[in-house]
């Protein structure tokens, strides 16, 4: 690399525009890559885009608070992002009270699954209270997840971390297990990946089935609404 073509790069890296792009990129590039091997459960568009802008961080030595001041502008998208999981609570509403009790049984069993196993393998571990709070919310899309975490004495950033490896891993193994377990209502299998694997589980339920998608929508915006009460309730009866 010439001094100059170093010199612009030093420029360009300083610039929050850059780092906003390079976001987008990752993804877009991310998502043909998906598309291109059939949306295969390990080609998860979200992972990759990770995984491609963690590398650019790592290969120009690009300080993460240098990334977010671009990044940022993604990242207020979440607060009205979250906002909208009421539209589909709303557009499928007469379909979630025929169904309210059932529902209403598998998202607290699996909320309560989700933050106990997580909670309780952390504990065995020793893992310090400020890690167990930001465990505590992980299968809580990340907008909410932050706000929980932050109101029980957790790291918000870690919070976010732990918000999307869950998510990550569980829109990977989600399709193979539930076809392991012979699952072949839509309903039942994109409710069980929007509630334990929150937005990335739901967009890879789109990408299965449409009305398996609906169903991970809804499962997604009742979790958000019961982990934020049940989260303090659990944590401060295991500590």
């Amino acid at each position: 690399m010439s001094d100059a073509d170093f010199s612009l790069w030093v420029y360009l890296s300083r610039t929050p525009l850059l780092w906003l792009t390079v976001t987008l990129l990752a993804y877009v590039a991310a998502d043909r890559l998906s598309a291109a091997l059939g949306r295969h459960p390990l080609a998860n568009p979200i992972l990759i885009a990770v995984l491609l802008a963690a590398g650019m961080l790592a290969a120009t030595g690009t300080p993460y608070r240098t990334y977010f001041e671009g990044a940022q502008f993604v990242h207020f998208l979440i607060g009205p992002a979250t906002v909208a999981l009421a539209v589909p609570l709303h557009r499928h509403r007469r379909t979630v009270w025929r169904a309210i009790l059932p529902m209403g049984a598998a998202l607290l069993a699996g909320s309560l699954a989700a933050m106990l196993s997580a909670l309780l393998i952390a504990r065995a571990f020793g893992m310090p209270e400020t890690v167990l709070a930001s465990l505590a919310p992980k299968s809580v899309t990340a907008g909410v997840a932050m706000g929980i975490a932050g109101s029980l004495g957790g790291d918000p950033a870690l919070a976010a971390v732990l918000v999307i490896l869950t998510g990550a891993i569980g829109a990977v193994t989600v399709t193979p297990l539930m076809n392991a377990l012979r699952l072949r209502d839509y309903r039942a299998r994109g409710f069980a990946a929007g509630l334990a694997a929150h937005g990335i589980g739901t967009a890879r339920a789109f990408h299965v089935d449409f009305m398996a998608g609906t169903f991970a929508g809804i499962a997604l915006a009742l979790n958000a609404l019961v982990s934020a009460v049940l989260a303090p309730v659990v944590l401060r009866a295991l500590l």
